[in-house]
């Protein structure tokens, strides 16, 4: 090891890392000048594509096709997935990320939504596609439930894929119809359902995530009318209450009556049963989530995307960020985000209030101030994730399952 002094810097001659200090008598220490690059990471330079030679036009570059840098390729974004367009993405990625695929169905798109983690006994549960053709669920039948042992997972992460290795199990729980978004609740996992037809309305259900898996129905309509198809729902860290979306992709993929409500953000509170409507003016609403102190709600809008109808390129791909005030109502609604490939669908915050979000390339990262920081690239759709506590990520992207390490901390696990 060779140590130089003379201009403040300690030079490891490894070449692990170089660091820069100020003199001793100041209070703060300057930032890293240079960052070792993980195994599986690669950085992405804005500027290197800031002007391009040729800009293709809206029918063959929009959000329904993939983004390549200059100098890369499909292969070598899916080499080294964890895409570094800040330094601030170090600290979400740590020293040593990976990335797994644990499980492929073929076409079956079973790795959908409602990714939450169940800390007693560690599994992560989610749904398959509700309406997917490739599925075959919607009208004539529910999506199920499923979960996976973390355990199992972790057991492989030292492999690129591991299919096979680790057991999708399913959750035997028919009376929870076409679910769509969950999260924990009282010990429990809460689901929201987008329902079926004109006789199963959407609901919001509680499940004890252990067998038998007994339901019980908090909510399934407002003032007697039937919600549209409810999506998404996360606790207030601050007041514990429910907010769930409530949006229209029940209607547009054909399982669901034409809708009777506004799309809208509600909340409901279990010991007064109060429901209230907090935020409407979205194209389609869909994940919901919380900053880690509850001070702010962050909601994705993937009005782009109209399923079945097609797309409308001009509608939000976006996050939405809400200042939540001490009575629990909304305020000061801004963009905090817009998604370059795809749409911004599950969201969630780690520890730090950064905010992730299920995009067209996989999972994207965005500082609190809504700069994209970096990219879990996986080459296609993840509508949803979610972490298992600290530095364990789930990914889901429809036929395959994907299981990530890395430095950052979930947001915490709420017990309302």
């Amino acid at each position: 090891m060779m140590i130089s002094l003379s201009l403040g810097l300690v030079v490891l001659a490894t070449g692990l890392t170089v660091q820069a200090y100020k003199n001793p008598s100041t209070s703060h220490h300057r930032r890293l000048l240079q960052r070792v690059v993980p195994e599986q990471a690669q950085v992405i330079n804005w500027k290197s594509f800031n002007v391009l030679t040729t800009v293709p036009p809206p029918t063959e570059a929009n959000a329904t096709t993939l983004f390549i840098p200059p100098g890369h390729d499909l292969a070598s974004l899916t080499e080294k997935p964890f895409h570094i367009y800040d330094d601030e993405f170090y600290n979400v990625i740590g020293d040593n990320p990976t990335l797994t695929l644990i499980a492929n169905t073929g076409t079956n798109p079973m790795f959908h939504e409602a990714a939450v983690w169940y800390p007693p006994t560690d599994e992560m549960f989610f749904v398959q596609n509700a309406g997917a053709a490739a599925a075959g669920t919607g009208l004539n039948k529910s999506n199920i439930i499923l979960k996976i042992a973390l355990h199992e997972a972790a057991a492989v992460s030292n492999l690129r894929n591991a299919t096979g290795s680790v057991n999708v199990q399913t959750v035997n729980a028919p009376s929870i119809i076409n679910s769509n978004g969950a999260t924990n609740y009282r010990d429990q996992i809460v689901f929201a359902t987008a329902g079926q037809g004109d006789e199963s309305t959407p609901q919001l259900v509680l499940m004890h995530p252990r067998e038998p898996y007994n339901t019980t129905i908090l909510l399934n309509n407002y003032f007697g009318r039937q919600f549209n198809s409810l999506d998404d729902v996360a606790v207030n860290p601050r007041n514990k209450e429910l907010y769930f979306t409530d949006t229209l992709y029940g209607y547009l993929q054909h399982y669901r009556p034409t809708p009777g409500l506004r799309n809208q953000v509600y909340r409901y509170n279990d010991k007064t049963g109060a429901v209230a409507a907090v935020a409407d003016g979205f194209t389609l609403p869909n994940g919901v989530t919380f900053s880690p102190d509850g001070s702010y709600a962050y909601v994705t809008d993937t009005g782009a995307n109209h399923a079945d109808w097609g797309w409308n390129f001009s509608d939000p791909a976006s996050i939405y960020r809400f200042d939540v005030k001490e009575d629990g109502t909304w305020d000061n609604r801004k963009l905090f985000a817009y998604t370059d490939s795809g749409v911004t669908d599950g969201v969630h915050c780690d520890s730090d209030g950064n905010v992730y979000a299920g995009c067209g390339d996989g999972v994207q990262v965005w500082n609190p101030s809504g700069k994209l920081v970096g990219k879990i690239f996986l080459g296609k759709t993840s509508a949803n994730f979610n972490f298992a506590g600290d530095g364990r990520l789930v990914i889901l992207a429809e036929e395959d399952l994907y299981y990530a390490t890395l430095g950052a901390a979930g947001g915490g696990y709420i017990e309302a």
